[in-house]
């Protein structure tokens, strides 16, 4: 008798299957049952309960409706108001006005929140009472505010509900349970049960309770769930599982016998196959009979030496594969040189898929593929001039697939002569896209001339070695370092974007704070090193405060971005701007001194002055009209080395000069006097050599220069002034 004769003897004499059939119809038919009932019984309490708390928003909104017909005599509402609480008609009654500023509450009102029938507005915290709203007008119909009649949301309210419904009611909230009627030892299944559960969805929990939600909805704003034990006999679980105990039990004495004879084969195969799931491929199993079970036997021990040959074919291709990661990996994480991170990608990706050649090219704004990575035949890795290797998006096999966003793979036809020059039989391109960018979803066309949407270039490699062309895997595998070589031109312009929101205020486009810092500390170290000057301008925009007052914040950001344009076009390209925070703003002007500082802050403060600054005004009109704002720009003036030995000493210079252009009446500029010294050092000088007229100290073109208390020429030899422009 064979084996499959056997097993169907064994199974025939079991007749445990038709005990569990049966038990399982009538389980499922009396729970389908019991389900059903409790179904019912939870629609008609939601019914109830809809109809229930209808009838008391409708309560309520006639009780606001009355103290509303009281009109704008404040005494007449508070009497009116306090006559429907008097009467049970609401628990408290609240009047605002048309700000929603509360003007009269009687006293003992529930705390807030308060939940409007109407179920409009999200609460912050658990529902304390449930309120109806109507607008409170005057005789001539002007809209004075609101009158909102409450109804007190308490155990009792919940109880209540209940005793209409005949179920247990809960009241829950952001928090969990608010109010209910619920056991404690069930609160918590009821509560996880009608979590996941909808309106009109009833679920079950593990202890014979039905659950179903009743809101919040149209005029049932409150979030309520409803229970209901079910009907079912607990009892009668128990005698189904002592059936089909007892009915397994006499199944197992049946085929204790039949197990013996037809499981000794099977225990043999099982051990083996325990052997190679922990890794020992050389295990055989004896073929004892040419039944089923002897050729399942022959078929393993051949799956087995199969298997063996793979796993070591596959481990030196992981071993190899794993090499090339770990580079990989290491490049990405070290440097955020792009062109040496493509060379590793496409170095990893011609050893992983044994390829002859490849390319990385990565698409320009002008709609061409650009290689920036190319390994020939021989092995060679040249970073080709963007006139070398150009191809347009659309041209050719790595065109097209920069175009259409789709992979490609098969035999280099006349005509699609691949990139660089390279002399390629087959090929495999695989476009590769900004994570999470719409070109990651294939067949995606672009229009004529233009890259698919958010594709970022094109990994090619040309002519598998010992093969005639390359296949699905291989495709697979260069989908894999096309999606490093996407993270890697990713990351590089994250970075390079973040470097520079990182140093530019993002309102003006002008360098912020941070860069403030770094670039004074720079500048002066350049200029005590060269012997230069270096100028610091602090700007600030006069009673600007009163331009937000007037004409609200979004104006005076437009003045200010208006503000640093005109900043820029007033200043040399080697000059710095920054906005140091809120209207001030600073000014480095290297090789500079005092002088041309000067006429830079007359040129600021004439640009500013003379031409009105030009914004769109939203604030107390019914559409947005155009205003014109008169600002003036004040100034504060100092200069390296003369006003300060360091970048912050310059810095409070210039401040403090800002200060005394502000006190001397604004839209003016003053330069920070030079400090006294403790000593003075006299040096020889020309005859001629005499202080400028404006007393301001500039760079000498030869002679000496002399330190003085009152003042003078600035220390040190300097270049001529930087006059360009100015």
């Amino acid at each position: 008798m064979t084996l499959r004769g056997r097993l169907t003897a064994a199974f025939l004499t079991v007749v445990l299957g038709p005990v569990l059939l049966g038990a399982f119809f009538v389980g499922t038919t009396l729970a389908a049952v019991d389900q059903r009932r409790s179904t019912e019984r939870l629609g008609l309490a939601v019914g109830a309960v809809r109809t229930s708390v209808d009838a008391l928003c409708q309560q309520l909104r006639a009780a606001a409706d009355a103290v509303a017909l009281a009109g704008a005599d404040p005494v007449g509402r508070a009497s009116a108001a306090t006559q429907v609480v008097s009467r049970g008609l609401a628990a408290a009654v609240l009047v605002t006005d048309v700000t929603g500023r509360a003007v009269y509450t009687t006293p003992g009102a529930p705390e807030h929140p308060w939940l409007d029938c109407a179920g409009t507005r999200r609460l912050d915290g658990p529902v304390r009472a449930l309120t109806a709203e109507v607008e409170l007008r005057d005789r001539a119909g002007a809209e004075l505010g609101r009158v909102a009649a409450a109804h007190l949301v308490d155990p009792g309210f919940v109880a209540r509900l209940a005793a209409v419904t005949g179920v247990d009611v809960t009241l829950t909230g952001d928090a969990g349970i608010v109010q209910t009627t619920e056991a404690t030892g069930v609160r918590d299944e009821v509560l996880a049960a009608a979590a996941p559960a909808g309106d009109d969805r009833v679920t079950g929990t593990g202890r014979g309770r039905y659950v179903r939600r009743a809101g919040p909805a149209p005029g049932q704003p409150l979030p309520l769930v409803l229970s209901v034990p079910g009907d079912q006999s607990p009892g009668l679980h128990a005698a189904l599982v002592a059936a089909v105990l007892l009915a397994g039990l006499l199944a197992v004495l049946a085929a204790a016998r039949l197990a013996r004879v037809t499981t000794r084969p099977l225990a043999e195969l099982a051990h083996a196959v325990d052997r190679v799931a922990r890794g020992d491929l050389t295990v055989r199993v004896p073929v004892r009979s040419s039944d089923e079970i002897g050729r399942l036997a022959g078929t393993f021990n051949r799956m087995t030496r199969e298997t063996q040959s793979y796993v070591a074919a596959l481990t030196r291709s992981r071993d190899q594969m794993r090499g090339h990661l770990t580079v990989l990996g290491d490049t990405l994480a070290s440097t955020h040189d792009l062109d040496r991170i493509l060379r590793v990608i496409l170095h990893s990706a011609i050893a992983a898929t044994g390829a002859r050649s490849g390319a990385v090219l990565l698409v320009e704004e002008d709609g061409v593929l650009v290689g920036r990575c190319v390994t020939g035949p021989d092995g060679d890795d040249p970073t080709p001039e963007p006139t070398v290797l150009r191809v347009p998006v659309g041209s050719g096999i790595v065109g097209t697939v920069a175009a259409t966003g789709e992979p490609r793979r098969g035999r280099v036809e006349p005509g699609d002569g691949p990139p660089g020059g390279a002399d390629g039989r087959t090929y495999v391109a695989v476009p590769f896209a900004a994570p999470g960018a719409a070109a990651d979803v294939p067949w995606r066309s672009a229009p004529t001339g233009e890259a698919a949407p958010g594709t970022l270039g094109v990994l090619v490699l040309y002519d598998r070695l010992g093969a005639d062309g390359f296949d699905d895997h291989d495709l697979v595998t260069l989908r894999t370092f096309a999606g490093h070589a996407a993270v890697a031109v990713e990351n590089v312009r994250v970075h390079e974007e973040a470097q520079r929101l990182s140093l530019t205020d993002p309102l003006t486009g002008l360098w912020n704070y941070r860069y403030l810092r770094e670039s004074i500390r720079r500048e002066v170290e350049r200029a005590s090193r060269f012997g230069r000057m270096l100028s610091v301008l602090a700007l600030d925009l006069d009673l600007f405060k009163k331009v937000n007052d007037t004409y609200g914040h979004a104006v005076g950001d437009a003045v200010l971005v208006e503000f640093a344009r005109r900043v820029r076009g007033e200043i040399r390209e080697v000059d710095l701007a920054f906005r140091q925070g809120g209207e001030e703003f600073v000014l480095l002007l290297p090789e500079t001194d005092a002088r041309g500082a000067a006429i830079v802050a007359e040129r600021l403060g004439s640009v500013v002055r003379d031409g009105p600054f030009e914004a769109e005004s939203h604030s107390g009109v019914p559409a947005a009209t155009s205003v014109r704002i008169a600002v003036t720009v004040s100034v504060g003036i100092a200069v390296y080395p003369d006003h300060g030995s360091t970048a912050q000493q310059v810095l409070d210079a210039a401040d403090d000069a800002l200060y005394a252009a502000k006190a001397a009446g604004r839209d003016t500029y003053r330069v920070a006097p030079v400090p006294v010294r403790p000593t003075a050092e006299e040096i020889t000088v020309q005859a001629a050599a005499v202080p400028p007229e404006d007393g301001m100290p500039r760079a000498g073109a030869g002679g000496g220069v002399r330190h003085a208390a009152d003042g003078g020429a600035s220390s040190g030899p300097h270049p001529p002034r930087q006059s360009r422009g100015r």
